[in-house]
Formats: C-alpha cells, sequence, structure tokens
C-alpha cells in the first residue's frame, strides 16, 4: 500500500478543504494508495504521538463547501525555524529539518503535498533539497505567489471585502462620512485593489505605493460642498505613507512574524492631523475576509488544484508546484515557484485603469 501525507500550513483559507478533498478522491480511483492528514501542518508529525489521521470518504465528504481545514494549520510549524520554549519562558527558533526528514521516512509515506503559500512552499523546496518527494499547491488570500496566476482564497476574500464596502457605502453617504476600510494585504495589494475597483472607492492605498497624506486630504476635499459629500477609502495593512513605517506589533508568542493592523486608525489620525475636516470613521475587516464558505470560482480551483496535485504524485513528478497559467493547471519547480513574489506594479494595467476611473492611491 502506498500512502501520500497532505498538510495544511501558514493562514487558513477559503478553498483548503476543497484542495484536501481533491486529492482523495482523485486518489481513490486508484488501486494501492491512501492519504492521510498531519494535524497542524508539520506539527502533527513532530509530536507524541503523532497526530496524523486517515483522510477516509467520511472524513472528506462535503467538505469542500466549508471554510477553514479540517487539518487545522499553524503559523508557527516551520521546521526550518521552529519554536522551541526554553526554561526561562522565552523562545528560540531551531532548525529541526533533519529531524522531521527523518520522521517522514519512518513513517513511510511515498509523498508529501503541502498546502501553502510562500512560506510553505519555501518549506517544501528545503525538504525536498534533503530528499523527501514533495508536491506544493499554492494558497494564500493575498495572491502573492508569482508562479500561478491565481491563488485559490483570493476571489473569496474580494468579494467578502466588496460586500463590505457596498454597506460602508451607504452609512458614508447618509452621514457625509470619510468611511476607511482596512484589508489584509502584508506586503501585496490585491485584495485592496481589487475591492476598490469593484465598490468604486475614491482612494485606495497599498504597500506597493507610499501615500503622501496631504495628496489624500486634497482628494477627500474635492468630494465635499459646505461640509457634504462622502468618501470611502480602502487600505491594505501593510500600506504605509511615503514618510511612515507600517502599523505593526510584536506577533504572537513563536511567530516568526510582527502583526500587522490598525493601520486604518494611524491614517484616520494623520488625515485629522492634517487637516482633514471630514467625520471619520473606521473599520477593521480582519479575520472575517479567511473565514467562511468559498465561492464557487475558489472550489473549482481547489478541487483541481488537488486533484493535479495527486496526478503529480502519480508521475513522480516531485520538487513541484501546481499553478494556473493561462487558464490551464499545471504546474512549476519549487525553485521557480519561490524564487519571486507578486506585487501590485505601480505602472500595470490595473493601477492605470483604477486611475482612469478616478481613484487616488495617494501618489
Amino acid at each position: 500500500m502506498k500512502k501520500v501525507l497532505v498538510l495544511t500550513g501558514g493562514g487558513d483559507c477559503p478553498g483548503l478543504n476543497a484542495v484536501i478533498r481533491g486529492i482523495a478522491k482523485r486518489a481513490r480511483q486508484e488501486e494501492g494508495w491512501e492519504v492521510y492528514g498531519s494535524i497542524e501542518a508539520f506539527n502533527g508529525v513532530f509530536r507524541e504521538p503523532q497526530e496524523i489521521i486517515k483522510l477516509t470518504p467520511d472524513r472528506t465528504a462535503g467538505i469542500h463547501v466549508k471554510g477553514g481545514t479540517i487539518l487545522k494549520t499553524t503559523n508557527k510549524g516551520n521546521p526550518i525555524k521552529f519554536p522551541v520554549e526554553q526554561p526561562d519562558g522565552s523562545i528560540k527558533f531551531e532548525d529541526r529539518s533533519d529531524d522531521l526528514v527523518k520522521k517522514l521516512k519512518e513513517l513511510g509515506f511515498d509523498a508529501v503535498i503541502n498546502i501553502g503559500g510562500d512560506g510553505s512552499q519555501k518549506i517544501s523546496k528545503a525538504l525536498f533539497d534533503k530528499g523527501i518527494p514533495m508536491i506544493g499547491v499554492p494558497k494564500t488570500i493575498d495572491n502573492d505567489l508569482s508562479a500561478t496566476d491565481m491563488t485559490f482564497g483570493f476571489q473569496t476574500a474580494v468579494q467578502i471585502a466588496t460586500d463590505s464596502l457596498d454597506r460602508l457605502v451607504s452609512t458614508a453617504e447618509s452621514h457625509y462620512r470619510v468611511m476607511i476600510m482596512e484589508v489584509m494585504g502584508r506586503d501585496a495589494g490585491w485584495i485592496a485593489l481589487h475591492t476598490a475597483v469593484a465598490g468604486g472607492a475614491e482612494i485606495c492605498l497599498i504597500p506597493e505605493i507610499p501615500y503622501d497624506v496631504k495628496k489624500l486630504v486634497e482628494r477627500i476635499d474635492l468630494r465635499y460642498n459646505n461640509g457634504r459629500g462622502f468618501v470611502n477609502i480602502v487600505i491594505a495593512e501593510g500600506a504605509k505613507a511615503k514618510e511612515g513605517t507600517i502599523t505593526s506589533s510584536e506577533g504572537s508568542k513563536g511567530s516568526e512574524h510582527v502583526r500587522l493592523g490598525g493601520v486604518a486608525y494611524q491614517l484616520s489620525k494623520q488625515l485629522k492631523d492634517a487637516g482633514c475636516k471630514a467625520e471619520i470613521r473606521e473599520t477593521v475587516l480582519g479575520h472575517v475576509q479567511r473565514g467562511g464558505t468559498p465561492s464557487a470560482f475558489d472550489r473549482v480551483l481547489a478541487s483541481m488544484f488537488g486533484v493535479k496535485a495527486f496526478e503529480l504524485v502519480l508521475e513522480k513528478n516531485f520538487g513541484r508546484m501546481v499553478a494556473l497559467r493561462n487558464n490551464s493547471i499545471t504546474s512549476v519547480s519549487l525553485d521557480e515557484a519561490t524564487r519571486e513574489s507578486n506585487f501590485v506594479k505601480p505602472n500595470s494595467d490595473i493601477v492605470r485603469g483604477a486611475k482612469g476611473l478616478g481613484i487616488s492611491f495617494g501618489d
């Protein structure tokens, strides 16, 4: 009997369960294959006793419509920088990749399918280089992986953000207010950009284009006459002023990353300090963007990714990541997959188009 191990790492994302189901259903069409899942990414392998479950038909039936992941996930399980608590309560990051490789070989898995974003695929590449038969599946609501035209979860996040902006537009108009809506996007502004275009925002602020607060106030003033008017602003959590830094705080214990969030409130203060006279309100969507039922598009894309991932296993075509390219489901090397991130280009067609719609980026 041959075995494949599936795991989900990093932040949760609409469509993860659809990938898991796609892998399991495709595997059942081949004789002699069993599919297992590791709980909380590689943490399930490290734990004693190990938390590895068999992905039976009962476990995977109908899960494609559910948000989150039945395998749970974590951003504190990087085997290359694994958080280990010290006697004094502090955290030290250690390389436990060799230990992980040994455990995976002892478990006798014929392949490992790692579903995750940029960080997860860098782990996939490192483990593949150490001899583990790895397949990657791209996952991120931020859409910041350059080797695939689209990542599942992104369209759902944009739809959730757009629905929220639609609701803010009506209250902004009713009260003559400036409404600032903060969305996710640590380094890439795709969610903010697509939401601003879809929702008809007047201002869109993204990490790739630092903004000038004075220009924002000028843009807001154009929307008001005798105190009447309204403005809707979409801002990515990683956006920053030309003379400022991102709004962040220390990450949770054991996490490699600082915690972003609160830039909407920072922007509100900046606007008031710069002389904006309009009443301002802030909304932070936060993890609402990650949760809930995936859109039909994301269910289809994630399901196809799952099927393709297992077919790469059948072909023994390891060291690859599934990708969407030119409307076809294909694969790229893990090296190419992790070579560069997919950031919004300031001179791209969509940015020029957004400006053509009158959206200001504060540049």
